[in-house]
């Protein structure tokens, strides 16, 4: 992937794993991966609630070790009020270009009854891939139900789950 030349630092492989849930709630879009997707219901949040960005800016700021993104985004904060969860992952790939990283790749899984989201999936790809300055491809995106059990399957929300790959420098 990467080629190592002698002027090269020695690059460590991290990996960072994410997870987020939103409940639907009425009078909201649903946006999935900045994509917005036709339902009867959006998720309820205080950003626009983007349960699949949320988990993969988590991965990737996990993956080098800084706190989740309550942290650079608090529900509380007037300012973060309705922002568009892209900002969110450019923010998060922006933190791992600070420390001198290489964001690899990142890999997710949305877990809903409802909507069919993989109708979707290449927009989805699209928007995460310009947020985080990755190609589409390194992008992957899945989508699961919860077999009619629990709070998913009741269709009260979805579910996110993510990985991300970093590269960053040895200490």
């Amino acid at each position: 992937m990467f080629k190592k030349i002698d002027s090269d630092p020695t690059w460590i492989p991290l990996v960072g794993t994410g997870y987020d849930v939103h409940q639907f709630a009425e009078g909201r879009p649903l946006i999935l991966g900045g994509v917005e997707i036709p339902h009867t219901h959006g998720l309820q949040g205080h950003s626009d609630a983007d349960v699949l960005s949320h988990a993969i800016a988590d991965a990737i700021l996990g993956a080098v070790g800084l706190p989740d993104i309550g942290h650079y985004f608090p529900p509380g904060d007037p300012d973060c009020a309705g922002i568009s969860s892209l900002k969110i992952l450019q923010k998060a790939a922006e933190l791992v270009r600070e420390q001198g990283g290489r964001l690899c790749n990142v890999d997710s899984a949305l877990v809903a009854e409802a909507p069919k989201v993989l109708p979707h999936a290449a927009a989805m790809k699209e928007n995460i891939g310009a947020a985080l300055g990755l190609s589409p491809t390194r992008v992957g995106i899945k989508a699961t139900t919860n077999e009619t059990m629990g709070f998913v399957g009741r269709r009260e929300g979805i579910a996110a789950l993510a990985s991300a790959s970093v590269l960053m420098p040895e200490d």
